[in-house]
């Protein structure tokens, strides 16, 4: 990113969108917030592009011609506190609420919000797994084990984000795990369907909105953005299904042919 000291209006607009678009927002709230911001500051000939993973913007700042632009923007985890609180933010600034340098103060902010700590997310991870498994016709021993798988895949994922472990690889490890989870509970007994065992768990993996948000981005008629996020989405379903597959395959060959 290129920019000048100190901070300027335009790099307040484009920080923001930058917070927006790498915790999951759509692109055309990316770029209206962005104008939003510019606008309210009295940017000149602002103009912006937004991609899945870049963002360009220039616009004329106190008579000088300035501009900014991020080659890569790293795809994270979704974090809709964080996608609020900017949105709140520009609303604020678009009020008359903020200086430049009060808004870049409140920005920080919220860029190092939290995400819900351990102990709350894999309670949530066991509780919908447990609740998806029953709501999927299983029974209630069926979602008590996809509880306990729940409780294993949201610690799994949690280990996976320490250690930096690819979205991919992520994602095929811990759909081998719920699923290897999931048979060892059934080939001891414990559930009476291991289809819906093994469904339930792996909603925690499944990129619902990543592929909404595609969709969104394709009635803005942000077709590029719209499509490399439905690839994505698409290519996540592919990893589960390859995860769960193999353990679903192999899983028996090692048992000596005993099928679950």
């Amino acid at each position: 990113m290129s920019s000048q000291a100190p901070p300027s209006v335009l790099d307040l607009s484009f920080q923001m969108g930058e917070t927006l678009l790498e915790n999951g927002a759509e692109i055309s709230r990316v770029q209206e917030t962005m104008e939003r911001v510019a606008r309210s500051y009295q940017i000149d000939d602002f103009n912006v592009y937004v991609l899945t993973n870049a963002i360009f913007a220039t616009g004329v700042e106190n008579g000088v011609q300035r501009s900014a632009k991020l080659k890569h923007v790293p795809s994270t985890a979704t974090h809709l506190g964080r996608i609020s609180a900017v949105n709140q933010l520009s609303r604020e600034i678009a009020q008359g609420l903020h200086t430049p340098d009060g808004a870049f103060v409140r920005l920080e902010q919220v860029r190092t919000l939290p995400r819900s700590p351990l102990p709350l997310a894999v309670l949530c991870c066991a509780v919908g797994s447990a609740s998806f498994s029953y709501l999927f016709g299983g029974s209630g021993w069926d979602a008590a084990v996809a509880f306990l798988c729940g409780v294993a895949l949201e610690l799994f994922l949690a280990l996976a984000a320490r250690r930096g472990m690819s979205k991919f690889l992520t994602n095929i490890s811990a759909s081998a795990l719920v699923t290897l989870c999931a048979q060892l509970f059934f080939l001891l007994g414990l559930g009476n369907n291991l289809d819906k065992i093994i469904i339930g768990s792996i909603i925690r993996l499944v990129p619902g909105v990543a592929l909404t948000t595609s969709i969104r981005d394709f009635f803005h008629g942000d077709y590029l953005s719209g499509a490399i996020r439905m690839l994505d989405a698409f290519l996540i379903g592919g990893c589960i299904a390859v995860g769960v597959g193999l353990v679903m395959r192999l899983l028996p060959w090692a048992a000596g042919g005993l099928q679950p």
